[in-house]
Parts: C-alpha cells; sequence; structure tokens
C-alpha cells in the first residue's frame, strides 16, 4: 500500500469516527485527536505504537500523511485538535502546510493545533515553523511520555519546546533584524542540511541512515552532493564549515 493510498484510507475513517464521540479517553478522562504528518512510515508506525493506545494514552490518532498535499486533505477531513508535523517534507515542508492550514488554526470554534517534531534542531527550521504558526517544536529524541504531555499542552493552548529551542525563539523574536542570507546554505536542500548537521557533529554514515530512515548509500549521495555544492573536499572539511556557521 503506497502512502498516499494508506493517508487518504485513515482520512475517511478518522473523518467518520471524528463525527461521533470517539474512543475513550485515557488517564484523567484525557482525549485529544491526533494527526502524525511525517514522510517516513516507520517513524508514523512507531509514533502510532507509542503514543496511539487510547485507553491508556488519551491520544486518538485519526490520520496520517506523508507529503503537504495529503496532509492538507487529511487535517482538513478530520480537523484533529493536534497535528504532530515534521519540518521536512515532500511539496513544500512543513511551513508550507501551516500556510494552507492557516484558516484551521485561527477557527475560534475548533482550531487546529500544529507541535513540529523533527529531527532537526537547527535554528532557522525551528524559527520558520513557528512563524508560520506551530504552537511548539519538539525533536525526536523526545520520550513517548514527554511526547504525550506535550501533545496535550498543546491541545490546551500551551507552547512547548525542547529545552534548548525556545532560545532560538526568543532571541529570534527579540530581534527585529531579518537573518542574513547564507547563499552557500541554501544551495542545500533541507534533507542535504540534515545530513551534514549529523557528519558535522561526527555521526557516521551506518548512525545518520538509521536516524533518518534512509539507506547508507542514500546518505552517501548526500554527502557527495553537499560537498560538491560547497565546494568542499572531506568531511573534517566539513564540519569545520558547519561550526564556522554555528550549525552544530
Amino acid at each position: 500500500m503506497s502512502d498516499a493510498t494508506e493517508a487518504n484510507g485513515t482520512a475517511g475513517a478518522a473523518g467518520a469516527a471524528g463525527s461521533g464521540s470517539g474512543t475513550g479517553g485515557g488517564p484523567g478522562g484525557r482525549h485529544v485527536r491526533v494527526v502524525l504528518v511525517d514522510d517516513h512510515r516507520m517513524f508514523r508506525t512507531g509514533v502510532q505504537a507509542e503514543i496511539g493506545q487510547t485507553a491508556q494514552t488519551g491520544v486518538e490518532v485519526v490520520g496520517e500523511a506523508a507529503d503537504v498535499d495529503q496532509a492538507v486533505t487529511v487535517i482538513t477531513a478530520t480537523r484533529p485538535e493536534v497535528v504532530l508535523l515534521d519540518v521536512h517534507l515532500p511539496g513544500g515542508g512543513g511551513v508550507e502546510v501551516l500556510r494552507r492550514c492557516a484558516a484551521l488554526m485561527a477557527d475560534a470554534e475548533q482550531p487546529v493545533r500544529f507541535l513540529a517534531l523533527s529531527v532537526s534542531d537547527a535554528a532557522e527550521d525551528v524559527i520558520g515553523v513557528i512563524r508560520g504558526g506551530a504552537r511548539g517544536y519538539v525533536t525526536k529524541t523526545i520520550t513517548g511520555t514527554d511526547l504525550i504531555d506535550s501533545i496535550f499542552r498543546v491541545q490546551e493552548g500551551d507552547a512547548v519546546f525542547s529545552p534548548r529551542l525556545a532560545g532560538f525563539v526568543l532571541d529570534a523574536f527579540a530581534s527585529t533584524d531579518a537573518p542574513p542570507v547564507d547563499e552557500d546554505l541554501d544551495r542545500l536542500t533541507q534533507r542535504e542540511r540534515e545530513v551534514l548537521r549529523l557528519i558535522a557533529r561526527g555521526y557516521a554514515y551506518k548512525e545518520i541512515a538509521k536516524q533518518l530512515f534512509i539507506s547508507v548509500k542514500t546518505v552517501e549521495s548526500h554527502v557527495s552532493a553537499v560537498l560538491r555544492k560547497l565546494q568542499l573536499s572531506n568531511r573534517h572539511e566539513l564540519t569545520r564549515w558547519a561550526t564556522a556557521r554555528r550549525l552544530v
């Protein structure tokens, strides 16, 4: 089954479920309807297994999507209370999903709130989705228990961030100056930036492949593309380049 078929099928079933009372809540009677948006099916399956036992967690996963178009379709059909949104998605990224769902976020009666869940902890990614309207940003190193707590906090209107990421947001909104344009960095795709940061942090290719849910060969291809675009010779030069720009 393709991701597109899976996403659309989930949306249809969830839309019907959403029109009723839903399943029972978790501890304390809490209940929240959630859509998962991530382009890696294995990751979505893992999150679903971790948080989606509604009777125990109170979290009901009502839809999934793997790219921007699917996300907008599923979110519009199911009207969840919280969307777990990956930052880097085919079709324009998480920021594009936020832009196209602006009216749903602004709905006073039934607002859809977004919580970014990403492998990236880069300042520009955090600031981009928060400016786009997300209520928080947590990284994929978060535990299942903390993720569930974050989802309920966002449902209630709180802003939630992984510990070191809040500083990026405070700094960005405290400053009236636009961030400088880095033409070299702009040559890289979002995925190439993710690989770049992990290489600069000393991760081996196998570790990067596991963390990003891609093959080792794909990691090697991204590294080659990064070196070519930045006119660097090896990973040591790449690390120095990334460190100088405070990307690590």
